[in-house]
């Protein structure tokens, strides 16, 4: 019996050994897998700041030049505006005169269709 007993306490030692070995390999395995997310959480995160950084400078290019041109139109428009100004302060007083006197300055005559009735 003892040899019974010393054969079932070997298999449940080794059984017990299976177990802690697959226990280590699970915890391994975990261990692999968080490293393995870790890995190409961080790779994710360095392809997104290069292609952000990418799309910055790109939008830096198209932009700048957008905003040059903005400006330039904004100059452009200002200036227009000022020679309108000037040119209705010049004009106004004699297209004032000119208004006043097509109206109050009426000669009535006769018009060359009218046939007096007979």
């Amino acid at each position: 019996m003892t040899s019974q007993s010393q054969g079932i306490q070997q298999l449940l030692q080794a059984e017990k050994r299976a177990k802690d070995k697959l226990e280590e390999a699970k915890k391994r395995k975990g261990k692999r897998l968080k490293q393995a997310k870790e890995e190409a959480t961080a790779e994710i995160d360095h392809y997104r700041l290069q292609r952000e950084k990418e799309f910055r400078n790109k939008e830096t290019n198209v932009m700048g030049s957008q905003g040059n041109l903005s400006a330039k139109i904004e100059e452009q428009t200002t200036e227009a505006i000022r020679n309108l100004t000037s040119s209705y302060h010049r004009n106004m007083e004699g297209m004032i005169k000119k208004l006043l006197s097509t109206i109050f300055d009426i000669s009535p005559e006769i018009h060359r269709n009218f046939r007096p009735a007979v």
